[in-house]
């Protein structure tokens, strides 16, 4: 059985963000949404310089700046308990861009005890602060930029739905 707040779904109806902020919402205890001088002011910057394929315009040389996605989402206060490690390898981060762009990070990818990928919120590419477009989530270890995400409007947090696959049982 499938518990609510399963899958992603529009965020819940609410104020209009501001423009360049982003909400983490889903299954949390506390959805928020937070703007790129929060994400600069509340976390520590770390730095990735980054070289992905673009398929059309080949090799891409980019700095990027911002918190990692991992202490960002602990924020929202996702609802599992972090002191058992299966119950949080099962959550997901569906990350929604203001151009349409999606893309899926499992909570496992960029846990400490598991896979460590310093992914990012960048706050700053090339120099250039992201305040009026918004944060980028940055996966340094992608060799194509196709889980860059520009413009970052929504994260949404929680488990896949179902447990088991669908079809008869035994």
């Amino acid at each position: 059985m499938s518990r609510p707040n399963a899958a992603p779904h529009p965020a819940p109806a609410t104020t209009p963000a501001p423009a360049g902020s982003l909400t983490l919402w889903g299954d949390v205890a506390g959805p928020v949404t937070l703007t790129v001088a929060d994400l600069r002011r509340d976390w520590e910057q770390h730095r990735a310089e980054v070289v992905f394929d673009c398929a059309t315009a080949g090799p891409q040389h980019h700095t990027f700046s911002g918190p990692l996605l991992r202490e960002v989402a602990t924020r929202a206060r996702p609802r599992f308990d972090p002191a058992r490690r299966k119950e949080r390898s099962r959550f997901l981060l569906a990350v929604s861009g203001g151009d349409g762009h999606h893309t899926l990070v499992s909570w496992a990818e960029i846990d400490a005890d598991f896979g460590d990928a310093p992914v990012l919120l960048a706050t700053v590419m090339d120099d250039q602060a992201l305040d009026g477009p918004g944060p980028q989530l940055v996966v340094p270890s992608d060799r194509c930029g196709a889980r860059y995400v520009s413009a970052v409007t929504g994260i949404w947090i929680g488990r896949p739905p179902g447990r088991t696959p669908p079809g008869p049982r035994p």
